[in-house]
């Protein structure tokens, strides 16, 4: 007569009528997730066949406006480089981005999206698309598939982002990319930075720390500096072979 396993403390069936037991279950293996997902973030490509500059903008900015055409003319000139276009996916400077991009030719135009109660379909320029449930695996997302960051005005969505990447660059949780700010907007905001976080009777960063965005007034000088960093991002490829 076979006898029935004794399962030890840490292998016990445990009633969902126990809350206790039940509860601290729960908490473990939410806790084990998150672990798995923190060692699954830290994956990145050893290589990339291709350069990718993701470029963050609000998705109010309408058509023929000039922020539209201007940042349209960014991403065309990225896409001519030879390089992808990624963006949020949606309306405004993210489909000003992807039309770019489409009308250069461009083999990789992303949309990295996220579920939102009022936000739009995508784009139509959209070439491969990706749908997200939360800013924070979206913004992870952005940070895998990207070798630049360009970022065009926008509201606090743009805002979020640029500081996310802003923060992981200066924490070196992600390789040395460049963060490039373009336009006026974003002169104000590094202003304040500087004059608020470096107050020398409280200093609240490394000055070089708020030396890591790049704010540019002009499309031409953000196509110049991208031109520059793919250049050696050329480089350091054609060495690993």
């Amino acid at each position: 007569m076979s006898s029935s396993p004794n399962p030890s403390d840490g292998d016990r069936l445990v009633r969902l009528s126990d809350e206790d037991a039940a509860g601290d279950i729960l908490r473990a293996t939410i806790l084990s997730l998150w672990k798995a997902i923190n060692s699954l973030t830290r994956l990145r490509p050893s290589k990339r066949d291709r350069y990718r500059v993701a470029i963050f903008g609000s998705a109010r900015a309408q058509p023929g406006t000039f922020v539209y055409e201007e940042v349209k003319r960014v991403a065309a000139a990225v896409a001519s480089m030879g390089c992808d276009v990624v963006t949020g996916g949606g309306p405004g400077l993210m489909q000003a981005a992807n039309e770019g991009a489409s009308i250069a030719g461009a083999r990789g135009s992303v949309g990295i999206r996220v579920e939102l109660p009022f936000e739009q379909e995508v784009n139509p320029f959209v070439v491969e698309a990706f749908e997200h449930e939360t800013f924070f695996t979206r913004l992870q997302h952005f940070v895998i598939a990207s070798d630049a960051f360009v970022v065009v005005p926008g509201g606090i969505g743009t805002v979020l982002e640029m500081f996310m990447i802003w923060q992981l660059l200066q924490v070196r949780h992600m390789p040395e990319v460049p963060l490039i700010l373009v336009g006026r907007m974003w002169t104000g905001l590094i202003e304040w930075t500087k004059a608020s976080m470096l107050d020398p009777r409280l200093a609240l960063a490394n000055p070089a720390d708020l030396q890591i965005p790049r704010c540019l007034d002009t499309a031409d000088e953000a196509i110049a500096v991208v031109r520059e960093a793919h250049g050696q991002w050329q480089a350091v490829q054609s060495t690993r072979g």
